[in-house]
């Protein structure tokens, strides 16, 4: 096997100690002297986790932006960068979940690139060719980087992409710099206590999306293969703890740790497959959360891969400690022992979206990449309609 693994532009990745007193440490490191702090709106609303921010950072606080919608629209992203650009921010701090994570990586393209108006993120969106080449326009580092303090489990913040909402097209665009990866992500298990059980566990599933796609990749790589059978160790056994004692924080921890490896692929540039592709556009274009995206189309994908990637599929099974039972029913009954939606219907995906979304989704790159080929919308339709 040959290939290329590009680790990511991260210097640090620092777990199992509460967050501000990380924060305070690594904001110091940094020499950060302005930064603006990117929260969640629950968060800021019903929680005290601002205030611990304030209290940390003191006159080194910018400003407090928590106004960033499900998907990342492209709206909210260019206010909160122009509302950063006015603080004369130096540094980028979140604390929520995968919108305000790739909102941060936003924030960051539009201050390095000029961008102060929404349409003009145009010319910066990545292009799916027919043939399913992805063209990516120049773009400028980012004007100012970021230390992530996630509360789920999508792992966004280990990736160096973001994806953002156009929502006059209702269109989820694909945007990317080597240095839009944080510097800094900080897992702290007991934060993630205010998260709604939903959220956690299904976004655990996307984690576990991530590792299975890695694994039954076009191109894995051995590295990531490693990372990503630990990261379904780590994820089977701690989000049903989680999901029967949510005070566990073993367990969460257990969860983070996975949600980490499991896109260890993903940071080096192994191919996803379909459904992380189809999961995009039901996300950008039907609203669905990321997290419930996986729980539906995941089983269903691996059943049509299974003439193709078996054998890896049988990797899977092992690593769920279920070998020889079927990846797909194997995932199938983790959604379902965690009571996760597992049909598109139960997600509010109307049958008469379906035709939509499968043409969109032939503009996503990892559809192309999908281990047993997909060579046009038909046959998306066809996983559709067995996940609806």
């Amino acid at each position: 096997m040959s290939g290329v693994f590009q680790f990511p532009a991260m210097d640090r990745v620092v777990h199992g100690e509460p967050f501000a007193a990380a924060l305070g440490r690594e904001v110091e490191r940094l020499d950060g002297h302005a930064v603006f702090v990117l929260a969640s709106g629950t968060l800021a609303r019903e929680t005290d986790v601002v205030e611990q921010l304030r209290a940390v950072l003191g006159n080194r606080l910018a400003g407090v932006w928590a106004r960033i919608g499900a998907h990342t629209p492209r709206t909210d992203v260019v206010a909160a960068a122009n509302a950063a650009r006015a603080a004369k921010a130096d540094l980028l701090v979140t604390v929520g979940g995968g919108s305000v994570t790739d909102a941060a990586k936003m924030v960051g393209l539009c201050l390095g690139n000029e961008v102060t108006e929404p349409g003009q993120l145009d010319r910066f969106a990545a292009k799916i060719q027919a043939d399913g080449r992805t063209y990516r326009p120049p773009v400028e580092p980012p004007g100012v980087r970021s230390i992530v303090v996630p509360t789920t489990l999508s792992a966004g913040e280990f990736n160096a992409f973001a994806g953002c909402t156009d929502s006059e097209r209702h269109v989820k665009e694909s945007f990317g710099h080597r240095l839009m990866v944080p510097r800094v992500v900080i897992l702290d298990a007991a934060i993630t206590r205010h998260t709604p059980a939903w959220l956690f566990l299904s976004t655990g599933l996307r984690a576990v999306d991530h590792a299975v796609e890695g694994i039954c990749s076009v191109a894995p790589q051995p590295f990531a293969d490693g990372a990503s059978l630990h990261a379904l160790r780590l994820l089977s056994r701690g989000l049903p703890a989680v999901h029967r004692d949510p005070g566990d924080l073993a367990a969460r921890l257990d969860c983070q740790m996975g949600a980490w490896l499991s896109v260890a692929g993903a940071q080096g540039s192994v191919p996803m497959g379909a459904s992380h592709g189809i999961g995009h556009v039901l996300g950008g274009t039907a609203g669905v959360p990321h997290g419930y995206t996986s729980c539906v189309m995941l089983p269903h994908v691996l059943r049509f891969n299974v003439e193709v990637n078996a054998g890896r599929q049988g990797w899977v099974s092992e690593a769920f400690g279920r070998p020889g039972a079927a990846a797909a029913d194997v995932v199938a009954e983790l959604v379902a022992g965690l009571r996760l939606p597992g049909r598109l219907r139960d997600v509010g995906v109307e049958q008469g979206q379906l035709d939509s979304i499968a043409r969109e989704s032939m503009h996503d790159r990892w559809v192309h990449t999908n281990p047993r080929r997909i060579d046009g919308p038909a046959v998306v339709r066809e996983l559709l309609e067995a996940a609806w």
